[in-house]
This record gives C-alpha cells, structure tokens and sequence, in this order.
C-alpha cells in the first residue's frame, strides 16, 4: 500500500517496520527512546493499546484527518490523537481434520481447562495482540482470577511460541490442537492452501476482542503536510477496502463499506480499549511471572 501511495502521489516514504514476534512493542519502545525528537512522522499500529499509551505519554500529536469522517466514534479518539481502522479479531483456530467444531473452545475463560490447556499454542503475551488480549482478560476478570487462569494454562502444559504466525504453524504441523491468534494469521494460511478454521471465541459469551489498525501523527509532526497526507492516505475508504479484499481480511469498521464487501464484523465484547490500555502493564508483570517463573 505504502507503494501505491508513492505512485499515486509521487511521495517517497521510508518504511520502519518491526519483527513479526515483537510487533508492535518494538516499534513502541523506539519512539519512546527517540521521546521528543521522533526520527519517524508516523505510526501506523496493528493495534489499539499501545497507541493509547503512547498517546498519554505525550508522544503523540492531535490531527484530525477529513478521511475519517465516516469512521464510528468508537474508533476515534476524543482528542484526535489517533484513529482507528480495519479490524481483525483474536481467534481460535483450530484443524477441521483432526478437531471437530463442536470440540473448540467459544469462550476465552475454557482455555485453561486440562483437556485445552495441554494441546493449545499461543503467542508471547509479551508482545504484540496477545499482549493486548491478556490485558482484556485482566480487566475484565481482575488480578486473582486472571493469575489463576495462566498458572492453571502453565500447569497444564501450555505452549508458548515466538508469535501469532508461529503458533498457527504448529497447529499445522500437528504439535496442537488449538492455536489463540488473530483472524488474518487464519487466513492468510488458508490463502496458502493449509486447512484451518476458526471460531471467534467470546468472553463469558459477551463478545469477541476485535483489533483495529489505529495511525497517528507523532509529535513534533503537527505542521508536516506530507505526513499529514500520508494519514488521510491511511484513513481512506480506498485502503480500508484493499485491506479487507487482502490476504488478510480485516473487517471495515465503516458500515457502508461493510455492507458493500459483505463483510460483517463479529460482536465486540464491552471491554473498553481505554480499559485494556489501563490493565496493560499489570497484566505483562502478571504474565511474566506466570511463564518465566
């Protein structure tokens, strides 16, 4: 897309990109490192808590994109710090050959079952979308019920692999059962010829923990027209729609456009992004202990 854009508008942008593993913790930290001389004008995330951090830390700046005037509220921040894009869910994907629907998991909570826990692979909560499924967990459930759920999964023989990706392809190769990852990891090995489905597991039957994409300007880049372009680039209805007619098939979050691609989102759960984001260093401390012990 970023070379789309290049020829569209005959810009040059330098693309930073992160490790499949870290993502997107990664890039994060480096703007935090640079603090308040960003190499970068901005970020684009696969996800919504760290932005939200980023943006309570000062290391965002407001800009309000024309583009996102069709975007819902639920997905743009009250002081335009940032907005949100193009969902993906978290997801239990699982081997139709081996395991039948009617045996996965829908909730969240029943991963920490015996007869779950010992054939199911998941990313390092450390990082990325798992690091930010955790922390829903932990705001929804609080910190003992939480730390009972990992030491329960850790007793029973959870695997722990580098990333979303990875844990897939050890549901491919038979290692598991079970993989929690996100939809487009599904899909994306679906598109590749593997056999594997999905079931959008729910919390206590509330709703599922959808990921937008979120983009926002870094600070120092309020006055910067170029990089201003480029977010309203991001935030258009033409890239929502190349980015759910892609490999990995994010929901639109514009209704309209949903509609139109027949592509219908599932049900959020009521956790709020701002929630998770609060949850989300208590529930990496948590996490640590629970698997590095």
């Amino acid at each position: 897309m970023i070379s789309h854009y290049e020829k569209k508008t005959g810009a040059s942008v330098q693309l930073v990109t992160d490790s499949e593993a870290g993502k997107t913790t990664g890039l994060v930290n480096r703007i935090r490192a640079e603090g308040e001389r960003p190499r970068a004008n901005v970020f684009w995330s696969s996800e919504l808590s760290q932005t939200i951090l980023l943006a309570r830390e000062g290391l965002l700046a407001p800009y309000n994109s024309p583009n996102a005037v069709d975007i819902p509220t639920e997905f743009r921040d009250p002081k335009n710090m940032w907005t949100g894009f193009a969902l993906r869910a978290r997801v239990l994907a699982y081997d139709p050959k081996v395991t039948r629907r009617s045996e996965v998991p829908t909730r969240w909570e029943d991963l920490s079952k015996p007869e779950v826990a010992a054939h199911l692979a998941i990313a390092n909560p450390l990082f990325g979308t798992t690091r930010s499924h955790v922390a829903a967990m932990l705001a929804l459930w609080g910190p003992e019920r939480f730390t009972s759920y990992l030491d329960d999964m850790v007793e029973h023989g959870v695997l722990v692999t580098q990333g979303n990706s990875s844990a897939v392809r050890r549901l491919i190769e038979g290692s598991v059962k079970f993989a929690a990852t996100d939809s487009d990891d599904v899909l994306v090995a679906t598109r590749r010829g593997h056999l594997v489905d999905m079931v959008f597991a729910e919390f206590d039957g509330q709703g599922a923990f959808v990921i937008p994409n979120t983009v926002a300007l870094l600070a120092g880049s309020e006055e910067n027209t170029e990089a201003k372009r480029l977010v309203d680039y991001i935030l258009s209805q033409e890239v929502e729609r190349m980015l759910a007619q892609s490999d990995s098939r994010n929901f639109p979050v514009r209704a309209k456009l949903s509609k139109e691609l027949r592509m219908r989102a599932p049900k959020a759960s009521l956790v709020s992004p701002d929630a998770v984001a609060d949850a989300m260093p208590e529930a990496v401390r948590i996490c640590r202990e629970a698997f590095l012990k």
